[in-house]
């Protein structure tokens, strides 16, 4: 290859993160450049390479054959470069670096983000970049280093630690107990309103168990109601409204509770499966961790540790 047609490494790095990202908007944002930025220097690359290196369609961006293999050749040592600078920059002593983290809505804004400006304060070369939303994002391809994931089992491609354990709570207000009576068997919330957290299926079933080992016993109920929405939050104003009984998660749940406001429901039955049954902290695997990163994870071990204010 004659030399002045020789590609910029910063231009195969740009090419593996489009790779990755299968956008020309989310390569720009991760990499602090312009979107027009990101297409002339992939345009200069396919230049250099003399053949099409990105196959472009209205909805996506792909690879093609040969981007595909430039990308599969070049990604260890790109790695190893990433891995060697940043334990470089580790060696200064302080931590610093930008820190991508996804979370939750309501466990972002009631438990991680309240405890932000400290851990800012004790580490101010840190950046942080906080993304709240109650879907899965995808870590590598949208180039968050962290996420806070309330799951019962985290994927075994990650690096997982887990901040607290998590339960359901199964709750009324006390004014609907009084109107509409107390269930006695999760049976009878069939003839209850129930509050559900909204799911892709049209249909919802609710599952306990009570005891354990052989004799536990085990209820599933199909149940309905007035109101479905994907955050705790909502559902939780919707219950102490008194709309109807809802199955809510800890965190959005305990600082509530009291006879004034959510009393427990068939409390010797242990809801099963809807929710997580801990908080992790969660990472793409890599043989090191961004020393800035490893800061924030023991900070809300810390702050998960102390548990759900109660009521």
């Amino acid at each position: 290859m004659p030399a002045d047609s020789t590609p910029a490494f910063a231009d195969l790095h740009l090419l593996g993160v489009l790779s990755e990202t299968r956008s020309y908007t989310q390569a720009a944002r991760r990499l602090g450049i312009s979107k027009a930025s990101v297409s002339g220097r992939i345009a200069e690359l396919e230049r250099a390479a003399g053949v099409p290196l990105v196959r472009r369609t209205t909805r996506s961006v792909g690879l093609t054959q040969a981007g595909q293999q430039l990308v599969d050749e070049t990604r260890g040592a790109f790695e190893r470069i990433t891995q060697s600078f940043a334990g470089v920059r580790d060696l200064a002593g302080t931590p610093r670096g930008r820190v991508r983290v996804t979370a939750p809505v309501a466990l972002g804004r009631q438990v991680v983000a309240p405890s932000l400006p400290a851990f800012l304060q004790a580490y101010p070369e840190i950046r942080l970049e906080l993304d709240l939303g109650d879907r899965f994002a995808n870590l590598p391809q949208e180039g968050f280093d962290l996420a806070i994931r309330h799951t019962q089992s985290p994927p075994e491609t990650h690096v997982a630690w887990q901040l607290c354990p998590s339960r359901s709570l199964l709750v009324a207000s006390a004014d609907y107990l009084r109107k509409h009576g107390r269930p006695r068997h999760p049976s009878e919330l069939a003839q209850h309103a129930c509050l559900l957290y909204l799911r892709d299926t049209a249909g919802q079933s609710w599952s306990f168990e009570r005891g354990s080992g052989r004799r536990a016993e085990r209820a599933v109920v199909a149940v309905d109601g007035p109101l479905r929405a994907n955050n705790s939050e909502v559902l939780r104003e919707a219950v102490l409204g008194g709309l109807g009984i809802g199955l809510l998660p800890d965190f959005s749940a305990a600082s509530h509770l009291g006879p004034r406001e959510l009393v427990s429901v068939l409390p010797e039955w242990r809801p099963l499966g809807f929710f997580g049954d801990a908080i992790y902290a969660i990472r793409p695997w890599a043989p090191q961790v961004p020393r800035a990163v490893q800061c924030l994870v023991d900070h809300l071990k810390g702050v998960f540790a102390r548990g759900f204010v109660t009521g």
